[in-house]
């Protein structure tokens, strides 16, 4: 089975959804899906084609976006969150009962999606309670596995190190001044 890394981390949230298998391909680590015409003419070896999937990384798999929304619009396990939840998920925080709009039926270690108030999918997390039940408003209710900010949290850090790769090459953060004539 070409996808099964696919299919395991989808049915943790309760929900299939149609992919046609013959129009996935792994390339290395990495699922596409492709068009029946883009499968005739990608050449392998090719670096990104079609919809990016998500990769494996050791016994991982690390959903893109694109997956993620893909599943959100079926029936998943999903929670809707208010404004000022939303902004603190997308910061890589976790989730309080109190934010928590719709979708208050999960179990204690239930992996969901989390949307906002325009059904745009945040990314997802991990149940730490039962939330039915769950009666302090002010309790962690969702662990935040990978929200969408975390590429700018990534991409944010990279500047340190292009910054000690400038000093390789002879740059310091310094302007340099400029030459007397």
């Amino acid at each position: 089975m070409r996808m099964k890394e696919i299919k395991d981390f989808v049915a943790q949230f309760n929900v299939s959804i149609p992919l046609d298998e013959s129009l996935i391909v792994r390339n290395r680590n990495r699922y596409y899906l492709l068009s029946k015409k883009l499968k005739q003419q990608v050449p392998k070896g090719f670096f990104y084609a079609g919809a990016y999937l998500g990769a494996v990384k050791g016994a991982s798999f690390f959903p893109s976006f694109l997956l993620l929304s893909m599943m959100a619009e079926a029936k998943a396990n999903k929670l809707v969150v208010d404004k000022k939840t939303a902004w603190l998920f997308i910061c890589g925080r976790d989730i309080f009962k109190r934010g928590i709009l719709k979708g208050d039926n999960l179990k204690k270690g239930d992996c969901t999606l989390i949307l906002n108030e325009h059904n745009e999918c945040l990314g997802f997390g991990k149940t730490t309670c039962n939330l039915r039940g769950e009666t302090d408003a002010n309790k962690v209710a969702v662990r935040n596995i990978l929200d969408i900010g975390d590429f700018l949290r990534r991409e944010k850090r990279k500047p340190k190190q292009q910054k000690s790769s400038h000093k390789l090459h002879g740059c310091s953060n310094k302007p340099c001044k400029p030459a007397r004539k």
